[in-house]
């Protein structure tokens, strides 16, 4: 007896399951907002060092102030970091001249000035986080992803001990009051340490939001819902480029990003704890309400009226609660259970490996909307748009060459897109955008089967154990990917060598997992075994 087969008979996918998904669609939306947001909150615009006693160059046009007070890069920019130790006049005769000596030049010693052409404000402009503590900038996505981190680990325990719908609940509410104390921030530590606490509240959505809907779906439509779902990220990547467009303001944006998990947590009110979790956790007769909901709004009004009478659900229920054959009496399933047989062992490894590889070589490219010669409005869009015939052309992929394949070769290839731009010359903009353009497909391709292949290769008491841990793995490459640009002050192009080596690498590994097409959700652990 199994939980599909409980499923033929209230439906499998019917109007109950199309309004569970399209609300847990809503939280999916803002996750992107805030997950990609780093590209618009800590947008470096173009800056110089601030100039003193400007009043004593009333002569001088705005353009010559800065010759005489601002060294000059080799393709004629004026520098962002250094200035001169006093005015360099000579340079007003002959711009080509060189500064009297080497000692003229020094760093920025009274702040700087920044076009606010594009940005009203970004925290780079707010605290200052340019030059030598452009790390800084770069720190804050870290943070955030060490939050993530740290959710996947809190979260995928915590919902499978008390429930998937609980703790999606208490996600979205600290989401909320952690996001708007981020736009409230009066300091850079404040900054820091709320979009920490964002990311710890965030990783319990992204967590939950795909198990919970794909634990009421059937076996045929269970591509389809991870589709689905994935498609409405690919739609909050898009609607970030709009309202990063309209708000220029960092701490608004922050508000304006954050008050949409308000009306997920009012919707989540006719989202129901997942039935394979209540039966698994003994509650039957709460499970039956839920299946009798289920049946009566997908017109299977032929479903037993209370649980005694439902003898395939008791049947179910008991062979689930009181028989596993890898469970002693009074254990309890944790992280560590993933690595206690040899074949769950394998899977938590490379399917680990394969997660670190997606998340780093995505964020990698999501975070570097100016390197391929767009706006980056237009970029941010564009990079959503080309997600969702990804996501199409993975929905025909996965169900006919299989899951592995698919997973292993848009990793690969993701990679290959990576390093070619390393090759292509930076004034071929246009070939470098379409080579771009195709990574960044490759890559969603990539994160949109990891997430579907991912939730079938764990049983149902170990599932979101599992997506915590493979979770907690992927947010260690995104927290590393930000910090991979600055290696760039060692080699131009180390950054997109260091994502391709990664991809190319953990995409191989997938080739070790087992394939999942078609193959009932297993249980628990002996049906993996």
């Amino acid at each position: 007896m199994k939980f599909e087969d409980l499923l033929l008979e209230i439906g499998g996918f019917g109007r109950f399951q199309i309004l569970i998904l399209f609300i847990l669609c809503l939280p999916r939306i803002n996750l992107p907002m805030h997950f990609l947001l780093h590209n618009f909150l800590a947008a470096t615009p173009s800056h110089h060092c601030a100039i003193p006693h400007q009043e004593a160059f009333v002569n001088l046009t705005v353009e010559e102030v800065l010759l005489i007070s601002i060294p000059r890069e080799p393709d004629g920019t004026f520098r962002s970091c250094e200035m001169f130790s006093r005015p360099q006049f000579q340079l007003l005769l002959n711009s080509s001249l060189q500064p009297e000596n080497d000692s003229a030049i020094q760093p920025c010693q009274h702040g700087w000035v920044y076009d606010h052409l594009q940005f009203t404000s970004t925290i780079s402009t707010q605290w200052d986080l340019v030059c030598e503590r452009r790390g800084l900038n770069q720190a804050t996505a870290t943070f955030f992803f060490i939050g993530v981190t740290m959710g996947a680990v809190v979260f995928g325990y915590l919902s499978d001990r008390f429930g998937r719908k609980a703790m999606l609940l208490l996600s979205l509410v600290c989401s909320v009051v952690f996001g708007m104390l981020s736009a409230a921030s009066v300091s850079y530590s404040m900054l820091a340490i709320t979009r920490t606490l964002t990311g710890v509240a965030l990783s319990g959505v992204s967590l939950i939001v795909l198990p919970l809907g794909m634990e009421w779906v059937d076996i045929q439509h269970r591509t389809l819902s991870g589709i689905l779902n994935s498609i409405f990220w690919s739609v909050g990547n898009m609607l970030l480029a709009m309202v990063a467009y309209l708000v220029r303001e960092w701490n608004w944006l922050l508000v304006a990003v954050t008050g949409p998990c308000l009306l997920s947590i009012v919707c989540l009110w006719w989202v129901p704890e997942s039935a394979r979790w209540l039966i698994a956790n003994g509650k039957v007769k709460q499970a039956h309400r839920h299946l009798l909901r289920c049946a009566r709004m997908n017109g299977r009004k032929d479903f037993a009226v209370s649980p005694e009478e439902d003898m395939p659900l008791i049947m179910y229920a008991q062979r689930i609660v009181l028989q596993w054959e890898y469970k002693k009496p009074g254990e309890s399933y944790s992280y560590i259970s993933l690595f206690r047989t040899p074949v769950l062992r394998k899977i938590s490894l490379c399917s680990g490996a394969v997660w670190f590889g997606v998340a780093f070589s995505y964020y990698g490219m999501s975070m570097n909307l100016t390197g391929f010669g767009l706006n980056m409005y237009l970029s941010q869009f564009v990079f959503g748009i080309i997600e969702i015939p990804a996501k199409m052309i993975m929905y025909v992929l996965v169900n006919r060459v299989g899951r592995r394949q698919c997973q292993a070769w848009a990793l690969i290839l993701t990679g290959l897109c990576i390093g070619a731009n390393v090759i292509v010359p930076k004034p071929f903009t246009s070939l470098r955008s379409v080579v771009a353009v195709m990574g960044k497909g490759f890559s969603e391709a990539a994160f949109t089967t990891v997430f579907l292949y991912t939730s079938e290769l764990y049983p149902t008491v170990l599932r979101q154990n599992g997506m915590g841990y493979t979770s907690f793995v992927a947010r260690l490459g995104g927290a590393l990917a930000p910090l991979v640009f600055l290696l760039d002050e060692v080699w131009r192009s180390l950054p997109e060598v260091t994502y391709c080596g990664v991809a190319v690498c953990c995409g191989s590994v997938a080739f070790l997992l087992p394939e999942t097409l078609h193959v009932r959700l297993p249980e628990g652990i002996e049906d993996i075994e």
